[in-house]
Order: C-alpha cells, then sequence, then structure tokens
C-alpha cells in the first residue's frame, strides 16, 4: 500500500470517528510555553486533512498559533467511548469566500455582527498525527500518522 492510500485511508478513519462530534477542544502554545485549551465547533472537515473552525482574528489563540502553529484537537464521545487525539499545525485563515462557504446563520450567537464583521476569520489545522483510544480494549491506535 502507497503512503498516500494509507494517508487517504487515515483521513477518511478520522473523518467517520469524528463526523458527529461537534465540539473539540482546541489545545495552543502561550508565549510562556503553558498550553491552553478551548471548545472550538468544527465546521468543516476536508480529504486532505484540514479541520475548519470559525474565530475572531483578533482572539488570543489567533496571536498564540501564529507563535507557535502546533495545536492539538481532542475530541470525546463518551457515550460511544470514542476518543480522539488529533495533532496539526494550525492556520489563520481570513479567506472571505472561505468563511461565506462555512457560514451558517447560527454563528449569530457567536459572531453578532454575522459576515460583515471583520474580525471573523477562520482557523484551519492541518492534521499531522491523529490517535483514537477504543476505551473497551484499553487500546491506542494511531489512524493517521503522516
Amino acid at each position: 500500500m502507497s503512503e498516500n492510500t494509507s494517508r487517504e485511508q487515515g483521513l477518511r478513519a478520522l473523518h467517520e470517528l469524528i463526523k458527529h462530534i461537534r465540539v473539540g477542544m482546541l489545545t495552543t502554545a502561550m508565549p510562556d510555553g503553558t498550553l491552553r485549551s478551548r471548545p472550538m465547533a468544527t465546521q468543516q472537515t476536508e480529504a486532505d486533512g484540514g479541520l475548519w473552525f470559525f474565530t475572531r482574528a483578533d482572539a488570543a489563540k489567533c496571536a498564540e498559533v501564529q507563535a507557535n502553529p502546533h495545536v492539538n484537537v481532542s475530541y470525546a464521545s463518551p457515550r460511544e467511548n470514542r476518543f480522539i487525539s488529533v495533532s496539526g499545525t494550525a492556520t489563520v485563515v481570513c479567506d472571505r469566500k472561505k468563511i461565506e462557504e462555512l457560514w451558517d446563520q447560527l454563528y449569530k450567537a457567536w459572531f453578532p455582527h454575522g459576515l460583515e464583521d471583520p474580525e471573523l476569520a477562520l482557523l484551519r489545522v492541518d492534521v499531522g498525527q491523529a490517535e483514537y483510544w477504543d476505551v473497551p480494549s484499553g487500546t491506542m491506535t494511531e489512524i493517521a500518522g503522516f
């Protein structure tokens, strides 16, 4: 099996594992090296390993990502004994076309100015590695290591 085929299979497996888990915990490194986590709603998972989240360009997490792009996103569905950890690199994206593509009026609760908000931005996490814990067996499986 080629490396590309293996990566594609891993990304498909990751997508299946997280597609019904709406919120992940995004962890960034602060300037002093301490870690900070916050809940983020996943807007889209892409076939190439991109995870998309809405944010504000002036948010602390964006400054943290620009200083150190290495992040982790953890997903959990305790009812299904599903726990996933995704490591990768994050980028702040201010592409208006992509913002409009992913926008839903429900997001006005967090972004009251909607698409007119000049600080509305996206955070893209490019998956580098993902692990899945199978709770009943007590094993960890690497589902996507790139």
